[in-house]
C-alpha cells in the first residue's frame, strides 16, 4: 500500500451469541496489524469492539478509540489505545470517526452500529466522501438487512448502484480486499436531478 490506512469498525457493544462474531473480529484485528492499518473505533473495552483492539493490542497494532466524555472512561475505555480522543456527544464520535477514517466497516452490532453505518453508506451515496463502506456478514448475519435493502430496491426507493456501494463478505480477508482495492465510481445525474427539483 502506499500510505497506512485508519479504517473505522463500527460494531456492537456485546459479543453476542455466536462465537463466530468474536472470531472474526480478532481476525480482522489480525489483518489490520498484517496491513499496517489502524484501527478508528468507540474506543471500549467490551463486546466485539473491545475484543478487536485486544486483539490488535497484543500484536501492537496501531489503535485510535473516540469516546464520548458521558461514559465512565475508566470503567468503559480501552486501556491499549495508541490514542483516545474523548468528545462531547455521540454525533461528534462518529464527525470524528468520519473525518480521520479512510474507510469503514460493519460488523455484527446493534441499533448504534447500524445507524453508524446507514449514516456513512447516505455520505457516500450523496458524494459527501469517496471511502469505501463493508459489511462483514460474519455468519450471514446481515441476511435480513440486506433482503430489506433488496425490497426498497424493489419498490423504487433505491437505486441498485447505490446498494452495491456497499461491499460483502462474510469472512474478514475478502472483505478487506475489496476495501483495498475500492474505486469510487459514482452516477452524479440522478443527484445533480435531486438538486435541481
Amino acid at each position: 500500500m502506499e500510505k497506512a490506512l485508519k479504517i473505522s469498525v463500527f460494531c456492537g457493544s456485546r459479543c453476542g451469541n455466536n462465537p463466530l462474531y468474536i472470531q472474526a473480529a480478532q481476525q480482522l484485528g489480525r489483518l489490520f496489524v498484517e496491513n499496517n492499518i489502524t484501527l478508528i473505533f468507540g474506543g471500549g473495552s467490551i463486546g466485539l469492539m473491545g475484543a478487536m483492539a485486544d486483539e490488535m493490542a497484543l500484536l501492537h497494532g496501531n489503535i485510535i478509540g473516540v469516546l464520548p466524555k458521558f461514559f465512565n472512561a475508566e470503567a468503559v475505555g480501552h486501556k491499549n489505545v495508541t490514542e483516545m480522543i474523548m468528545v462531547d456527544s455521540m454525533s461528534e464520535r462518529k464527525n470524528i470517526m468520519a473525518d480521520i477514517s479512510d474507510g469503514f466497516i460493519a460488523l455484527p452490532g446493534g441499533i448504534g452500529t447500524m445507524d453508524e453505518l446507514f449514516e456513512v453508506l447516505t455520505y457516500s451515496q450523496l458524494h459527501l466522501h469517496e471511502k469505501p463502506v463493508g459489511l462483514l456478514n460474519t455468519a450471514n448475519y446481515y441476511n435480513g438487512m440486506l433482503l430489506q435493502l433488496q425490497t426498497m430496491i424493489n419498490e423504487g426507493f433505491l437505486y441498485h448502484k447505490h446498494y452495491q456501494m456497499l461491499l460483502q463478505a462474510t469472512q474478514p480477508e475478502p472483505l478487506l480486499q475489496q476495501m483495498l482495492n475500492y474505486t469510487y465510481a459514482q452516477d452524479y445525474a440522478w443527484l445533480q436531478k435531486v438538486k435541481k427539483e
